[in-house]
């Protein structure tokens, strides 16, 4: 097997020394997008200049810019030491095409839905020069091309339009900082009223449409002259700073640190909001229900309304759930369990038989316990014991590849949690609830400590009260990545039966990956075996101590060591890195392997959008619930398709095709790197984990704990072993605000 490299092959490159020039004006086709950045439009190019042999290489800031397009530009000439020659922009117009060939391109370059590579070739062969005049202002007439029929014109006579009218609200948008792919969807939001909604209250983008967030509202107010002490601003900061808890997993703020984060996002340089009026605005807000403000353990706390009442209704429906007696035979059920056991000839731990025997006489049960403890053996004994007595049964989990492990281990039908309880776009709610219950009268849930609090009410409002509930997980892994700590405050609270299974099995304590798992979560450094040819463990050690040596050694094991053990890169292996940025994040981790894994290659598609590459074969990761296409948070897909005429990309999601059109393509991204949060509920045949102190403020006991779990058959962690000390010594996973323990036992905790 070849050895593995630890240096990098290149450096990095020195800082330029610019040798200004005097102004120019430069005009032609650009060619090819090096790199875009859709937040603030730095771009690299290439431009092909009318009588110029060679590409020409362009860097400025181009907020809206696409392969294709004629550009007059004005900047000036500088000489980089490494890259040579270049055109720095300071200002530009977009001018038609006068040539064929750059009409063409124009026509070709995405700009149009329904116009791709093909059609722009077939339109631009039949009008030659023509060509743009005719779709200014006699459209009908491209049916005339060869294979352009009359659907395709009137998809280009929509597209043109709307092109138009997306343009006047791009220019006063980027007039004002905002992206190309953020104008879009301000369009597609708002369409003719988009520049009147902005200029009103372009607080409103932030509430309305994903990916925009205050910062963004905010330099778009005040480019708009809005005063910092607005009402409308005060009122998004602190919606915004109550949003920011939640996507840190906390159900509320305290009143105290909501007003001190508050005032630090407000603040401007000549400007500070007054701590008084932030704290009478909350008590407006909470009078007007935009906020509940509560007293909590002698503190006032303040809650989204929706955050609010989940907490408060989950608990209450808990206790009143748990509270109602259920009649069994427990000798019966002990003599079916001794049946059972023996036709299978499977052997329980005392731990999961009184786990099956509770299964059988409680309404909620929790049964919980690291890898390794038998919880699969269990589950399966419980789904049949409750065959046996004839209930109806539900299977389901928060993710689909945890749904579909479910079934394969029960052999019963499981859905998603979303599936299950029927959600429905048009209202943005579920169609199961309390007046319309889940058809069974006993259900499993697997990984439970995904349940986030509003996904955990939603589910207990929709099971009939003279149902059962069997909840599955390991609460040792990280908490969900929505708000609230759900399985932990159930067993805090003590009002509902657990089981905690902590025996690990005979066969189970053969592999490395999980007696490691358990001495990581007991606060032990774990036994790593370092890489070589034949190796006698399923969990591995590369020593890097660069972030440029951990990268190059995620590559000479994918290339070296995967297949040397049979097994496929691009399939069997996921790369979990505790972050998204720096060198070993997974933003970079997804260049590098996209290069190697899946390259660009003849009659390979692609599509690129906002810096990002796409590709036929790519693994891309949903990143936010997309109701419409019942594509959610985490589900990961391969690009099955792209279609360049359509501008329109298909994603094979298990055995669902789902097509994205160009707008949308921002919430997907490469997949060949996730977080180990993404990655919860799922598991691989291989797992390689970047562990550097690169990742030190992310890194804790419970991450490294879940990242392990996420392999099958083996692990490979590159990185530094003080890394993974620092990880094993640091605990973080209770700091979040909640209250559902606290609810369960007393009720209402003011």
């Amino acid at each position: 097997m070849a050895s593995y490299r630890t240096e990098p092959e290149s450096s990095a490159a020195p800082s330029p020394e610019v040798r200004t020039q005097p102004l120019e004006v430069l005009q032609g086709v650009v060619e090819r997008l090096t790199y875009h950045s859709a937040e603030n439009g730095y771009t690299v190019a290439r431009l092909q200049v009318r009588g110029v042999r060679e590409l020409t290489t362009i860097v400025g800031n181009f907020p809206n810019i696409q392969a294709g397009q004629t550009l007059q530009l004005q900047g000036q000439w500088r000489d980089h030491p490494k890259f040579g020659p270049q055109f720095q922009v300071n200002q530009y117009r977009e001018t038609k095409p006068a040539t064929l060939t750059g009409i063409e391109k124009y026509l070709g370059s995405g700009l149009i839905k329904g116009v791709g590579p093909v059609t722009a070739k077939r339109i631009v062969a039949h009008f030659g020069l023509q060509t743009l005049e005719i779709i200014e202002n006699d459209i009908q007439r491209l049916g005339e091309a060869p294979g352009v029929g009359r659907k395709r014109v009137r998809m280009i006579a929509s597209a043109w339009e709307e092109q138009k009218i997306i343009k006047e609200v791009m220019v006063f948008l980027q007039g004002h900082g905002v992206s190309t792919t953020h104008a879009v969807k301000i369009y597609k939001t708002y369409r003719d009223e988009a520049i009147t909604v902005v200029s009103q209250n372009p607080y409103r983008l932030a509430q309305d449409i994903w990916g925009i967030g205050f910062i963004t509202a905010d330099t778009i107010a005040r480019n708009l002259g809005i005063a910092p002490d607005s009402q409308h601003r005060y009122r998004a900061g602190l919606v915004h700073v109550l949003a920011t808890a939640t996507e840190e997993g906390h159900c509320y703020l305290p009143i105290a640190e909501l007003v001190e984060r508050g005032i630090a996002l407000l603040s401007l340089k000549d400007f500070t909001p007054d701590a008084e009026a932030i704290k009478a605005l909350l008590y407006e807000m909470a009078i007007g229900d935009e906020l509940v403000m509560q007293g909590l353990e002698g503190e006032m706390v303040c809650y989204r309304p929706s955050l609010y009442h989940a907490e408060q209704n989950l608990a209450n429906r808990l206790r009143q759930w748990a509270a109602l007696p259920l009649s069994v035979d427990s000798q019966r059920v002990q003599n079916w369990l001794d049946r059972f056991t023996a036709k299978y000839q499977i052997q329980l731990s005392e731990q999961q038989r009184q786990a099956v025997e509770l299964a059988a006489s409680s309404r909620v049960l929790i049964l919980t316990g690291g890898p390794g403890t038998g919880k699969t053996t269990t589950t399966r004994t419980i789904v049949a014991l409750w065959k046996a007595m004839g209930r109806k049964l539900a299977l389901a989990s928060p993710t689909g590849r945890a749904a579909q492990r479910l079934a394969e281990v029960t052999g019963q039908e499981a859905k998603t949690l979303h599936r299950l309880l029927e959600f429905d776009p048009r209202t943005a709610d579920f169609k199961r609830g309390r007046e319309n219950p889940i058809e069974a009268d006993a259900l499993v849930i697997d990984e439970a400590s995904m349940l986030d609090l509003p996904l955990a009410y939603a589910l207990v409002r929709a099971i009939a009260l003279d149902a059962q509930l069997l909840l599955v997980g390991d609460i040792d892994q990280l908490p969900s990545v929505g708000p609230g700590k759900v399985l932990q405050d159930l067993i805090a609270s003590e009002q509902l039966p657990v089981v905690r299974l902590t025996a690990v099995f005979r066969q189970a304590a053969s592999s490395r990956i999980i007696t490691n798992a358990h001495q990581i979560n007991q606060g032990n450094y774990p036994e790593l075996e370092p890489i070589r040819a034949q190796p006698s463990s399923d969990c591995l050690f590369l020593q890097a101590n660069e972030p440029e040596h951990v990268v190059q050694g995620i590559q000479d094991v994918l290339q070296h060591l995967i297949p040397d053990l049979g097994f496929i890169p691009n399939q069997d292996v996921q790369v979990l890195s505790p972050m998204i940025r720096g060198q070993v994040g997974t933003r970079n981790l997804n260049q590098v392997l996209q290069a190697q894994l899946n390259p660009a290659g003849p009659g390979r598609a692609e599509v690129q959008r906002g810096g990002l590459t796409l590709r036929v074969g790519d693994r891309v990761i949903q990143q936010v619930n997309d109701y419409d296409r019942e594509v959610f948070n985490g589900d990961l897909g391969i690009i099955a398709a792209i279609d360049l005429e359509e501008q329109e990309v298909t994603v094979r999601f298990g055995k669902r095709l789902v097509t994205y059109d160009s707008a949308d393509l921002n919430t997907l991204t490469l997949a060949w790197a996730i977080t180990i949060h993404k990655a919860q509920g799922s598991e691989c045949p291989v797992v390689i984990l970047p562990i550097h102190t690169q990742h030190y403020t992310m890194l804790s006991r419970n991450l490294l704990y879940t990242g392990l779990t996420r392999a099958r058959r083996l692990a490979v962690l590159v990185g530094t072993r003080k890394a993974i000390g620092m990880a094993v010594r640091q605990v973080k996973d209770s700091e979040r605000y909640t209250a559902l323990n606290k609810r369960l036992v007393r009720g209402h905790p003011g």
